[in-house]
């Protein structure tokens, strides 16, 4: 070989030195770019870029998500950014390097996620399975949702959130560890508390709104007002009585409710149910007319008479001198409390909610009392009978009711 051919060799030799040493070497836990040459037994083929050396992506390192056909994710040509997880030799046919692209977007997720996390926003995640404790959730990483942070209530199973995709607040993170807690339950009871907010700011008092039965109690029944909850108190239910909320009322039910009171403090709601109900005395003067009989339920007897249910929430007065042509020193002589009977109606004062009745004025006078006088049907000849005025009989009546409920 001659000195200049020499020279050249020498000079080709120095290039590919030179070449060579310019080659980046390729580290463990470097991110690199490479370029799917082959797929084959469900793993990826890549030249890595600038290097002269060839990696292997497994499927299970292409993707956070769960897919069987590699070929959904990678087709040849494409261009991976993936993460050297170790060598696996020299053998160039089969690659020298184990890459991962999965590892590499996990970690831009949990840079996602700490900043979500944060800045106090919500994340969107769909459930991927239900495991003992709680629900699983992918949001590019693994998520957990423990049982006590799905709901605001109790559930019992949970089978049905598989496949629903729900809002979280993240409650927890730990990149590290791979640990995030997420809650359900904490984006539920903002939305809750954003609705009372807004149903309180448009109630008012005198308000008539629909709600449903939310739930019954022996006071009364909670209805929900789409956002909050208000009370029934028993005692405005009906305008009769009512013993237990149950017996009228079923959870569930849709019912008108008239605006009682607003706390928006406290975040009470008093509501009633019998004031859009029309009044048992509304249109009594049309219901009981005077002169028209009725039947009747005997429901209290004092001293001077006894109180008879004519309608459901309407007591009449029967006063004593109107119970019989007989002489009675008290109503016990002659009625019981849940007698059936017959009444005829003397007078109606709608306004002041009292109507007069009379048994006698339906029964035959004895012959002796015939001979005495004429029989009497008008409530005027028996106030000159008896030397009550109405007004003596009502105001004595109404007196003794008060009473009676001041005593009870």
């Amino acid at each position: 070989m001659t000195e200049i051919e020499n020279k050249k060799t020498e000079n080709a030799n120095e290039s590919m030195e030179a070449a060579l040493s310019n080659v980046p070497e390729v580290k463990i836990g470097d991110i690199v770019k490479g370029e799917v040459l082959a797929i084959e037994d469900k793993q990826a083929i890549l030249g890595i870029e600038g290097a002269g050396v060839e990696g292997v992506v497994p499927l299970k390192e292409l993707s956070t998500g769960h897919t069987e056909d590699i070929h959904d994710l990678v087709k040849v040509g494409d261009v991976l950014e993936v993460v050297v997880i170790s060598t696996i030799g020299k053998d160039k046919e089969n690659g020298s390097y184990l890459l991962s692209k999965r590892r590499l977007d996990a970690k831009k997720v949990w840079e996602d996620i700490e900043k979500d996390y944060q800045e106090g926003k919500v994340i969107e995640a769909p459930v991927t399975n239900v495991v003992k404790g709680g629900l699983v959730v992918d949001v590019g990483v693994r998520g957990f949702v423990p049982a006590s942070m799905v709901e605001d209530h109790f559930v019992e199973n949970f089978d049905e959130y598989k496949g629903q995709t729900l809002t979280f607040k993240i409650i927890e993170i730990e990149p590290s560890e791979n640990r995030l807690i997420l809650s359900h339950k904490a984006i539920v009871e903002a939305e809750k508390e954003q609705q009372r907010a807004e149903v309180l700011s448009t109630l008012h008092e005198g308000d008539v709104v629909e709600g449903k039965v939310a739930r019954l109690t022996d006071f009364g029944a909670f209805v929900d007002l789409g956002g909050i909850d208000g009370l029934v108190h028993v005692s405005e239910i009906s305008h009769t009585h009512v013993g237990k909320p149950s017996d009228v009322l079923k959870v569930g039910q849709t019912v008108n409710v008239a605006v009682l009171s607003v706390d928006p403090d406290r975040e009470r709601v008093s509501l009633s149910i019998k004031d859009t109900l029309p009044g048992p005395w509304e249109d009594i003067e049309d219901k009981a007319p005077v002169g028209s009989v009725l039947e009747g339920t005997v429901k209290r007897l004092t001293s001077f008479g006894a109180f008879v249910e004519v309608f459901p929430g309407v007591e009449g007065l029967v006063h004593i001198s109107q119970i019989s042509h007989k002489h009675i020193a008290t109503p016990h002589e002659v009625l019981t409390e849940g007698d059936t009977i017959q009444v005829k109606v003397l007078d109606v004062n709608p306004e002041d909610h009292r109507i007069a009745l009379s048994i006698k004025a339906l029964e035959e006078k004895p012959e002796s009392e015939e001979k005495v006088q004429p029989a009497t049907d008008t409530y005027e000849d028996s106030e000159e009978n008896t030397g009550f005025t109405m007004g003596d009989i009502l105001g004595e009546a109404l007196k003794e009711q008060e009473q009676d409920e001041d005593n009870e």
